[in-house]
């Protein structure tokens, strides 16, 4: 997840506990940091601590690198463009979902107000994105071997 706001990182947080998710949040505050983790550089240089993300959380309105300029890079980056990127945002400006489609966001998601509420979407984008789809192994690279054999054998 990348936001800078650290209460919507606690309640993301949160809400995904709540909602049983087992998936591992980790939290970066803005669109450099963001690609410094993808790119294993600075404090992340060590891959082991900051693993590939099977989805990235996306907050567009950061500072440093905002979310527009971090989502570029990363749909242009062939070793990165497979990652799926859900765009969590305040913003309801029609030129921002237009923009981050064109740009390559796999959803746009409004931040719910509501706790309640930031719960069902995590349990919503948790079904959907781990269970639902079918994403190519280099794009999720935390599936083991026994649940891509599953994938394979159904």
């Amino acid at each position: 997840m990348a936001d800078d706001d650290e209460d919507d990182c606690l309640l993301a947080r949160e809400a995904l506990a709540e909602s049983r998710l087992s998936n591992e949040l980790r939290i970066v505050s803005d669109g450099e940091e963001l690609m410094d983790y993808l790119y294993h550089r600075g404090q992340y240089t060590n891959a082991k601590l900051a693993p590939r993300p099977g989805l990235i959380l996306l907050d567009l309105n950061m500072p440093k690198k905002d979310g527009r300029e971090a989502l570029r890079e990363i749909k242009a980056d062939i070793n990165l463009r497979k990652i799926p990127i859900v765009v969590l945002t305040t913003s309801r400006a029609e030129e921002d979902i237009y923009r981050t489609y064109d740009l390559g966001a796999n959803s746009f998601i409004i931040k719910p107000v509501t706790f309640a509420s930031l719960v069902e979407v995590m349990k919503t984008i948790g079904k959907y994105w781990f269970e639902i789809v079918e994403l190519p192994l280099e794009a999720v690279g935390g599936r083991n071997e026994q649940q891509s054999n599953q994938s394979s054998s159904s």
